[in-house]
């Protein structure tokens, strides 16, 4: 069973670490998807300034980076089995968020709702999962005592 569990969890990874490439390989295209849907809160936006003149970038490519390097390290420590629950817990709340932000079924008119509506259930399920994860951590421990008979 641990082969199985494993298996698993690399191929549940390898969602995130694809995404994360794509979103890294194309910053712009991720950028522009970013400043479409997010807008910068005004009690924000004196330091989102001030980090665009440090790094010379807009605050939605500093998103596109940050956000497709968090999931890139996210796979790999899942699929790594390597603080598998703190980042599972992370990937639960950024998914939930990304759901609100970017699968917005609910603004959209019926029959245009369909595939954003399939995009936010599939997101549901990548929760589900990654609650199982959070739960199951590094797998079950064993019942010998850790030192043995002294």
């Amino acid at each position: 069973m641990p082969a199985f569990i494993t298996f698993g969890r690399v191929l549940f990874a390898v969602l995130f670490i694809y995404s994360g490439a794509t979103q890294l390989f194309g910053i712009q295209q991720t950028a522009d998807f970013i400043a479409a849907k997010v807008t910068i809160p005004s009690l924000l936006a004196p330091y989102t300034k001030q980090l665009e003149t440090m790094t010379g970038m807009t605050t939605p490519q500093m998103l596109a980076i940050g956000v497709g390097g968090f999931l890139i390290i996210a796979g790999l420590m899942i699929a790594l089995n390597f603080a598998a629950r703190f980042f599972a817990i992370l990937l639960i709340i950024f998914v939930v968020v990304e759901t609100f932000y970017f699968h917005d079924f609910w603004n959209q008119a019926s029959p245009d709702n369909a595939k954003t509506l399939i995009d936010a259930l599939k997101n549901l399920s990548l929760v589900g999962a990654l609650f199982i994860i959070a739960g199951y951590g590094r797998g079950p421990r064993s019942v010998e005592p850790a030192y043995g008979d002294v």
